[in-house]
């Protein structure tokens, strides 16, 4: 590490008490180390991008802390609420208040956008089909979708198809956000939600995220490129090359690797993360 990014890391890792903390995480995939013993605490209210190159260990991250199973956690814990949350199957930790949109969302043929999020928020309000005073009314949730589609630019066919069947790259990418916003997650990872998406859609995403920032709400955007970072400003941006964090500050990295991108750590291609 340089002096730099010794003083950065120290100052954010410094920090009392976060909301959520991933401590020392170590993670393989087929044997062989990807992240190599990460740090990082995320309070509600503040936005961390965690920037990288191909390869550096940015999906493997975004996909451990929600718990898939094709990624051995080595060593470390990720704190929240008291828990060590990779120690809970993923559907606990989603209810704990953790959310993914995911970089290449899947089609879930035979739901509907509609009930997919009838059924995922009434599931997060603890309605297990007997108590309906846990249920969302139709009337709320029909309010609800409005005014979170309007933000999105989604109009109401979008509700009757199947989940991201026949959808493009930018309503996919849509359709992630609008799961959050009727989620209310209190910790959201957005993994690379600009990649493949047009100015307008990255400009409509970036709205609704900024809709939703505030007190309750914490936000990793792990991106391999600054765009995204125009619209929805960082408090902290983290690098990440060959599974470590290499440095540490504010919005000002990201305008240093606008500028001279990766080059200082990255000395040859990176090796192709495992997906």
């Amino acid at each position: 590490m340089t002096d730099l990014t010794r003083e950065a890391t120290g100052t954010i890792a410094e920090s009392t008490m976060t909301d959520f903390e991933i401590k020392n995480l170590r993670v393989s995939v087929e044997g062989r180390e990807i992240l190599k013993g990460i740090s990082l605490g995320i309070s509600k209210g503040q936005v961390h991008a965690v920037m990288g190159p191909n390869g550096s260990g940015k999906s493997t991250l975004s996909h451990t802390l929600m718990g898939h199973p094709n990624y051995k956690v080595t060593g470390g814990e990720v704190l929240f609420k008291g828990q060590n949350i990779l120690l809970l199957p993923t559907e606990q930790r989603a209810k704990l208040g953790l959310f993914l949109a995911l970089q290449y969302p899947v089609v879930v043929p035979g739901i509907t956008m509609s009930n997919f999020l009838r059924t995922a928020l009434n599931a997060k309000r603890g309605y297990d089909g007997k108590d309906k005073s846990k249920a969302i009314s139709p009337k709320e949730f029909r309010a609800l979708l409005k005014d979170e589609m309007a933000v999105l630019r989604m109009d109401d066919s979008f509700l009757p198809r199947y989940v991201n069947e026949g959808f493009s790259g930018g309503e996919k990418k849509r359709a992630e956000i609008l799961q959050m916003a009727i989620l209310k997650p209190e910790i959201a990872i957005l993994d690379e939600t600009d990649s493949g998406l047009d100015i307008d859609s990255i400009k409509f995403v970036s709205e609704a995220v900024n809709r939703m920032r505030g007190p309750g709400l914490g936000v990793l955007i792990i991106t391999h490129y600054t765009r995204v970072l125009k619209f929805i400003t960082p408090d902290f941006v983290h690098v990440l090359v060959n599974g470590e964090f290499v440095l540490s500050g504010g919005p000002e990295v990201a305008d240093r690797l606008e500028a001279k991108g990766y080059s200082e750590w990255v000395k040859e291609s990176p090796t192709k993360e495992v997906k």
